[in-house]
């Protein structure tokens, strides 16, 4: 398994990818190749849940609202 500091530089690689709109990141002497920028928003999810296990706290992905009318 990787270590806390490769998962950061992982993802600090796809976000800055993400943002200038590139879809072929490198890190560490690789490069890899996404298709989209929808896979490369996959990809950082799931490095984010890597990361938040591995510091030891959870990922909230759902967020529910309740209201009523007032009446």
């Amino acid at each position: 398994m990787a270590t806390l500091a490769e998962l950061q530089t992982r993802r600090e690689a796809l976000a800055a990818s993400r943002s200038s709109g590139v879809t072929r990141v490198s890190y560490d002497g690789k490069t890899v190749e996404y298709r989209s920028l929808a896979e490369i928003d996959r990809a950082i999810d799931v490095l984010d849940r890597e990361i938040a296990a591995l510091e030891g706290r959870r990922v909230i992905r759902q967020i529910r609202v309740n209201t009523t009318k007032g009446l």
